[in-house]
């Protein structure tokens, strides 16, 4: 079964509907957003823009897909799709947003869980770097792609039935909005041990933080219903996967001179993943 494409979508000017006229979504002040070539629309205007070129670069987009390629996080992604799996029983169509998408690899592996169900699904990455979205749209044409930002997600009230926050940055009153009633919230951050052989080797002093808090997302409505940890070790990684292991994470900007010198000199050495799967349920209408 095809993935299904986007029916409606918002303005990010006015947040008034969107139509699709051929290759152009507009809406009724007549602002009009082109679909890319490679299939995606961008809906980040310029003066929401932060830098000339926001988010994730080219390099580190490359860099994350060769090494997630190498199925070195196939457990993480084998975890997060069981896990929507089982909140996707009973039902036979579902729509599923990925805020912070990255190149698509978590969100294809959850789209090809769901699929195996016979679920009519619309899946859509959605991520402030159009490098990430056009990488997305690589790995899987069908898969929708929205440049924009999670602080205004182009995406009605109420649309969604879960959303994936996959090593992201939640904003929890837009993704509290654009779920429906009885919707999820998928969260998956690093736990104290994950890579630290990695920034081991960055830092003099390595911190062992616990996982973000969601307390904030929690309510009288919205409560915690699942926590699990995923821990697991990698193959041992070759000099050019810890390249990119750095290139593709927060550590590349925080090391030192020193502390990248030290990474070049890694290989033949497994990598601890520790991820906290967290679902912050909407209790109902």
């Amino acid at each position: 079964m095809p993935l299904l494409p986007l029916t409606h979508l918002l303005c990010p000017i006015d947040q008034s509907e969107l139509q699709q006229d051929g290759n152009t979504w507009r809406c009724q002040n007549n602002h009009c957003f082109d679909i890319a070539k490679q299939g995606h629309v961008n809906l980040l205007p310029v003066q929401n823009k932060k830098s000339l070129d926001p988010g994730d670069s080219k390099e580190m987009i490359a860099a994350r897909r060769d090494f997630l390629n190498s199925g070195a996080y196939q457990p993480l992604a084998q975890a997060l799709a069981s896990t929507i799996e089982t909140l996707a029983q009973g039902n036979h169509q579902l729509a599923i947003l990925d805020a912070g998408c990255g190149e698509g690899y978590y969100l294809n592996s959850v789209c090809e869980s769901l699929l195996a169900q016979d679920i009519a699904l619309t899946a859509t990455g959605l991520d402030i770097s159009k490098w990430a979205v056009r990488s997305c749209k690589i790995r899987n044409p069908q898969l929708n792609g929205l440049v924009a930002s999670n602080r205004q997600i182009p995406l009605p009230d109420q649309s969604q039935d879960i959303l994936l926050c996959t090593f992201g940055f939640p904003v929890y009153s837009e993704f509290k909005r654009v779920l429906k009633p009885g919707g999820h919230i998928v969260m998956a951050d690093p736990g104290p041990e994950h890579l630290i052989e990695l920034r081991s080797a960055i830092y003099e002093t390595v911190r062992r933080n616990p996982p973000t808090d969601v307390s904030a997302a929690l309510d009288a409505n919205w409560q915690l219903s699942h926590s699990q940890a995923v821990q697991f070790t990698t193959e041992p990684l070759t000099a050019a996967q810890f390249e990119q292991l750095l290139v593709m994470t927060p550590h590349l900007y925080r090391a030192s001179r020193e502390g990248r010198d030290r990474v070049a000199k890694l290989q033949d050495i497994a990598v601890t993943g520790d991820v906290l799967i967290r679902v912050i349920s909407h209790l109902g209408n």
